[in-house]
């Protein structure tokens, strides 16, 4: 039998990133994650709904989650889900929380609101609020050779990919 956990999820933090290390370096960054729904009942009423998601991210991603994201930022996660259970002098407690695996950046620099779907699906995990990172020579067409100039916004469909890098 086939399995799959994929979870993508986009919302704003509910509370600043809090990190720490593991006793052997690695960084965790733990974020609570609000999603809004906004629907109408039977009845034509208007209703929203917010779902909350305790959300922890890993290694050198989660050290850069904590340094450039706070309480309100929009981002976009990609990861899995994960149950924990543990006994407590009360009884037996558990939680679903997501483990990001990926994220985005999907605020323009120095704003709270968020851009659209094409313009943040290019956006590169590591760069800060949305700037792409400086493309490097490409070692395929010669020792000095640069990287063809990015297309404008206008142009650009949202993927920043060379026709080289196209493997077929």
């Amino acid at each position: 039998m086939a399995n799959l956990n994929k979870v993508l999820l986009m919302g704003n933090l509910t509370r600043d990133p809090q990190l720490r290390y593991t006793p052997s370096g690695t960084g965790v960054c733990e974020f609570g994650l609000a999603m809004n729904r906004t629907y109408t009942t039977k009845e034509g009423e208007k209703r929203e709904e917010t779902c909350f998601v305790d959300v922890s991210m890993w290694g050198r991603r989660g050290e850069v989650i904590s340094q450039y994201f706070s309480k309100g930022s929009p981002i976009f996660i990609e990861g899995r889900l994960k149950y924990d259970a543990w006994e407590t002098p009360d009884g037996r407690r558990s939680k679903l929380v997501v483990v990001a695996e990926d994220f985005q950046f999907i605020g323009a620099p120095g704003s709270d609101g968020e851009q659209s779907a094409p313009e943040a699906r290019g956006r590169s995990a590591a760069s800060p609020r949305g700037q792409r990172p400086s493309r490097k020579p490409d070692r395929r067409r010669g020792a000095g050779a640069e990287a063809p100039e990015p297309r404008s916004k206008e142009e650009s469909d949202g993927f920043d990919v060379s026709d080289d890098e196209i493997p077929f």
